[in-house]
């Protein structure tokens, strides 16, 4: 289907950045696509074998776990507010243009969870957003506002999770302890902490098995996941997002801003995030990665400075790309077809890593799963652009921008 009317003039920084996240999530979820979920949350749960994989965790966690997702919401709460803003302008109904797109996200997330992979984000993003709806109209400065406070809340979550942690533990020391209270702690131990032989064998054999099998568990065990994720992670995903918009009303995502505050941005964002993601890294070690530990860092404090780092390289992917040249190109296609590159992602790596495919679950340690991302992340470029030069969006950003609207969207593009 072909038509002389292109799409409006997209903003290429957003591209970029949004280009950038995409590739950058799956260098943390490929731990959750590759091994056991406690391995995500706890380093010495699953596949910290040799120096090379301690090597990768600290730089994962220190550079990359948290920041990603952030940008990635960071820029969903960007691109949210320009699809506002531009529906109004066009005369059409903001509020319908923007339900629709959440309504149908949502659907897409909870056929992602259930049929694909337990690790969507799109339900979150599609529940959350619904909610930032009610943002839009505020400036800048209220945006940063409600965002410190939002954020300050996840914190607090965090931090009451930490604690209650601390006090199931001394209460279930206590002679004749009260069985509810060791069945908390050890519910919280499993998830956070190594598992048992059993519960690994269990897992491997799950994850190495059928497609059937996965599917069950997905929708039995874990068939409330999606909607606990927006009690556990809603504020901070909103708090982000909240942060996007206010980064593009303020010029700062769109490249408008001067080279010295970009700058000043990313010495000050690297110079406070760095050096505390560090110190909670040696914290973590020193620890021998104790539940407690990991629940006190990775779960609460890195609240604190995640933040300033997303901010740091936002400012970093814009400043360094503003040249162009064909690898920015690509990565700006990446961005643009981020939906589908998304999900595709889920689709190759779960036939890689479970059962139903080539079953390497379970069988690479953390610096060897660099190589399935690095191998991923070139997949990512040598597709979207190519793709994008002859079609006017990627496969399903076309399918849900024709669902939100309620018909086929034109896909070719008009010869030149």
């Amino acid at each position: 289907m072909t038509t002389t009317t292109e799409p409006q003039p997209r903003i290429a920084t957003l591209d970029i950045v949004r280009g950038v996240a995409v590739m950058g999530i799956l260098a943390m979820n490929v731990i959750a696509f590759a091994m056991p979920m406690e391995a995500y949350m706890n380093p010495a749960a699953y596949g910290l074998e040799t120096t090379a994989d301690f090597i990768a965790w600290a730089f994962s966690f220190i550079f990359v776990d948290g920041k990603m997702r952030g940008l990635f919401s960071f820029l969903f709460g960007a691109s949210m507010l320009l699809v506002i803003e531009r529906a109004g302008a066009a005369g059409r109904s903001a509020a319908s243009v923007h339900f629709r797109r959440m309504a149908w996200l949502a659907i897409f997330g909870l056929i992602h969870y259930y049929l694909v992979w337990f690790g969507d984000i799109l339900f979150l993003y599609a529940v959350v957003g619904m909610v930032a709806w009610l943002f839009r109209d505020k400036d800048g400065e209220a945006l940063i506002k409600w965002a410190f406070w939002l954020i300050l809340a996840q914190f607090a979550l965090m931090a009451l999770f930490a604690w209650s942690f601390h006090t199931l533990s001394q209460a279930a020391a206590a002679p004749n302890a009260d069985p509810e209270v060791v069945k908390q702690l050890t519910a919280m131990k499993a998830g956070f902490g190594v598992p048992s032989a059993a519960t690994l064998a269990q897992d491997l054999a799950l994850y190495r098995g059928g497609y059937a099998d996965i599917a069950i568990d997905r929708f039995t065990v874990q068939g409330t996941t999606p909607f606990m994720n927006l009690f556990l992670l809603g504020s901070e995903t909103l708090g982000y997002m909240l942060l996007g918009m206010a980064a593009l009303k303020s010029g700062f995502l769109t490249g408008g801003w001067e080279n010295s505050a970009y700058r000043r941005t990313i010495l000050i964002g690297l110079g406070v995030g760095v050096p505390a993601y560090a110190a909670m890294a040696w914290l973590l070690v020193a620890s021998q990665y104790s539940v407690f530990m990991v629940l006190a860092t990775t779960m609460a404090a890195s609240v604190l400075f995640r933040p300033a780092m997303i901010y740091a390289y936002a400012a970093l992917i814009i400043l360094a790309t503003q040249g162009g040249g064909w690898l920015v190109d690509r990565i700006a296609a990446a961005g643009r077809a981020a939906f589908t590159n998304y999900l595709g992602t889920s689709l190759v790596m779960t036939t890689l890593f479970y059962g139903y495919g080539f079953g390497l679950y379970g069988t690479m340690g953390r610096a060897e799963v660099w190589l399935v991302v690095v191998a991923m992340w070139a997949l990512m470029l040598l597709w979207s652009k190519p793709w994008l030069d002859r079609y006017r969006y990627g496969p399903f950003e076309w399918l849900w921008r024709s669902l939100a609207r309620g018909e086929i969207q034109p896909m070719r593009r008009s010869p030149a």
